[in-house]
């Protein structure tokens, strides 16, 4: 378990749902899955990278609306500029789970 936070610390994350409309694996990659998701009108198309490979294809992934972190700061992956992270479930035994709505929402839809 890790440390406890304040609930300011938490407040800081933006976590949306981003609609995955791209998925392909980036020449050389063993372990990424590079995404073009949609936020929506307010925050728009962004590129992320995703190391889950080993459990999913892109053609898995397109289509999905799934949660991620847009308030990160950019990282340099494979050449481009990695936009946000991809939030799943998982551990040691299980591998990456991704997390998808129960209902149908519009991209962009934060959680909280």
């Amino acid at each position: 378990m890790k440390d406890t936070i304040v609930y300011d610390d938490f407040a800081k994350l933006d976590i949306r749902l981003g609609l995955v409309k791209e998925a392909t694996i980036p020449e050389g990659s063993n372990k990424l899955i590079r995404q073009v998701v949609d936020f929506g009108e307010e925050t728009g198309e962004r590129i992320i990278f995703s190391g889950i490979k080993e459990w999913y294809s892109p053609e898995e992934m397109v289509g999905k609306t799934l949660p991620y972190v847009i308030n990160l700061e950019p990282r340099k992956m494979m050449g481009e500029e990695s936009q946000g992270m991809l939030m799943a479930a998982g551990g040691p035994d299980m591998g990456a789970v991704l997390i998808e709505p129960d209902k149908q929402v519009e991209p962009g839809t934060p959680l909280s």
